[in-house]
């Protein structure tokens, strides 16, 4: 039996769990800034993650002494102590210039969004983007977050998904544990055509073709993807953008494209 003094009372938290919420709540509130709102006053904060004034108060003063916030007059903006990690996430994720190269090629031959995702877990990330030069555009900011439970890109994506995976993003989905057979037969299908086509599984009006990039292994290791509205991807406009998008991912499976990115692809 545990002692006297091991013992915890009803809904107390050791300091573990209180240590990761507190990093939690720090993340929460930088996540805060973007750059529709790049400055942040304590209200603002507040507001937004429901947490007492007093507390915010002392995780903001937290992470402006570690530089990772910046007081002004006016709230407060991101940190400088922000540029070493921006400046390594560059270093680890930005493309080789002749793959930068090839993407903004694609977006001004094909005139739709070219964009580059990988997974991490149960979702897709953008890591990077050309935006097509239409008015009417999709884009997604590099980055973002996408779920893997439909859209062209997560066919692909998810060629090696072990079953267990799979289960995990249906449970994700609008539809349930129940969407993992239907997910399957997109992802079989997928691997057979060595592409995949969307229109409006995810949101209504937009349509995407994807095509994998392997490792030297053979494994898929992101997709390459021309987005839009689903307006411009007829058939013949959709066989097009199919014949693009493999020639460019030869052109970079050639050139061996490995994850993490580095300037070694």
């Amino acid at each position: 039996m545990p002692s006297a003094t091991s013992r915890k009372a009803p809904g107390e938290e050791t300091s573990d769990s209180q240590g990761v919420r507190s990093i939690q709540r720090a993340l929460d509130i930088l996540s805060l800034l973007t750059e529709e709102r790049p400055l942040l006053a304590i209200r603002d904060i507040v507001a937004a993650t429901g947490l007492a004034k007093t507390t915010v108060i002392r995780i903001v003063q937290t992470l402006e002494q570690t530089g990772l916030l910046w007081a002004t007059n006016s709230g407060y903006m991101a940190g400088p102590g922000l540029w070493r990690w921006a400046h390594l996430a560059r270093q680890s994720w930005e493309l080789p210039p002749e793959t930068q190269r090839l993407m903004r090629e694609l977006a001004t031959r094909e005139r739709e969004t070219v964009n580059l995702y990988v997974v991490r877990d149960t979702v897709r990330v953008c890591i990077a983007q050309q935006e097509s030069p239409q008015p009417l555009r999709h884009v997604v900011r590099v980055g973002d977050e996408l779920p893997l439970w439909a859209g062209a890109s997560a066919k692909v994506l998810l060629r090696n998904a072990p079953p267990a995976l799979l289960s995990r993003i249906a449970l994700s989905s609008p539809w349930g544990e129940g969407h993992t057979g239907r997910m399957q037969e997109w992802i079989d299908q997928a691997a057979v055509q060595g592409f995949a086509v969307s229109h409006g599984e995810r949101e209504e009006g937009l349509s995407a073709v994807a095509v994998p990039l392997e490792g030297r292994s053979g494994s898929v290791v992101a997709a390459l993807t021309l987005s839009g509205p689903t307006v411009r991807f007829t058939d013949d406009r959709v066989a097009e953008f199919t014949a693009a998008l493999l020639a460019a991912a030869t052109r970079m499976n050639e050139r061996g494209f490995d994850h993490p990115l580095g300037s070694s692809l």
